[in-house]
């Protein structure tokens, strides 16, 4: 792991809301006479995102992108796909939307990128009501299959999520993970502590958690699986994130081979993904890692083609043959 900083002026500050801390009291006493229902109540909470709308400054820079809708499981999962070329998956964390990553948007499609993000499960305009780092994963390899996204650039559980979705088979030139956390594990202890919730209630909303999700909190470390991966990985942390520790993701980029970490001061959680620095190291990573064509450019990859080529040349080959055609 090599690493590197960068530096900005202001920490991000979190909130409880009244209603928050309001739902947290409840459940937390509740534990005290119904432990098996409050970790009910404490599953549900805890996979359930918070549905927060885009901004102005997204759905304008989102106006000219074509849309699209997949279906991956039971969920309806909508997106966006702008540019030309090859493509670059965005991915949003937990309570966000495809549109936070937007600043990422202009300057890839510059370099010959096309851009795809989407809504999760339970987020932005896509269907359903609870998610989960395996469904995080399975939506990202449905949009990358149907796209061809060769690469990700990923925020908070999203690059978790591309992690899940490399270690199960999906392939992919580079990958940046933004403030990504290690385990779902540590959301939890942060999640019971905060609800007060005693070792009854907190033992049973995570054996509810495990069974709705499929899977133990620790099959889903990153750190754990990022030996295994082979793909190329660029870590962006800010030193004083508050929403994930920033040794979560120096533990990542630590165990994955040949990773490089960013550490980052002053930006906290969010405003990483706005930091001109960060989008450009971001981008120039991978841009840099992306295929490319015989003569040079970016390339497309797909089953059907013997060797990457880009779309000049796909004319140029189109024209070629059909001219063959005519002739003869």
């Amino acid at each position: 792991m090599h690493a590197t900083a960068l530096h900005a002026e202001k920490s991000t500050t979190v909130r409880t809301t009244t209603r928050q801390r309001a739902v947290r009291a409840g459940v937390g006493a509740l534990g005290v006479v119904a432990p098996g229902l409050a970790g009910r109540a404490a599953a549900r909470i805890f996979l359930t995102p918070p549905r927060t709308p885009a901004p102005a400054r997204e759905r304008e820079a989102l106006a000219g992108a074509d849309r699209f809708a997949l279906r991956v499981g039971s969920a309806t999962v909508r997106g966006f796909r702008l540019g030309e070329g090859p493509a670059v998956l965005l991915v949003h964390g937990w309570g966000g939307r495809g549109g936070q990553l937007v600043p990422f948007a202009a300057p890839l499609v510059a370099a010959g990128c096309a851009v795809v993000g989407f809504d999760a499960p339970a987020h932005g305009e896509s269907s359903g009501r609870v998610a989960s780092v395996p469904e995080f994963a399975d939506v990202v390899a449905a949009v990358a299959g149907a796209q061809g996204a060769r690469a990700a650039i990923a925020h908070s559980m999203g690059g978790a999520a591309v992690a899940l979705a490399l270690r199960r088979g999906l392939a992919l030139d580079g990958a940046v993970l933004v403030s990504p956390p290690r385990s779902p594990a540590g959301f939890f202890d942060r999640f019971c502590a905060a609800l007060r919730l005693d070792d009854g209630a907190r033992d049973a909303a995570r054996r509810r958690i495990e069974r709705r999700v499929g899977a133990p909190m620790a099959e889903l470390d990153v750190a754990a699986a990022a030996p295994s991966l082979a793909t190329p990985a660029l870590v962006v942390h800010d030193r004083g994130d508050r929403d994930v520790p920033f040794d979560e993701g120096a533990a990542i980029a630590d165990a994955w081979r040949g990773a490089r970490l960013v550490a980052t001061s002053g930006l906290g959680h969010r405003r990483v993904l706005r930091d001109r620095e960060v989008v450009a190291e971001a981008v120039a990573f991978v841009v840099a890692r992306l295929q490319r064509c015989a003569c040079g450019r970016l390339a497309r990859v797909a089953p059907s083609f013997e060797v990457p080529q880009c779309a000049g040349c796909l004319l140029e080959h189109h024209l070629r043959e059909r001219d063959a055609r005519a002739a003869g």
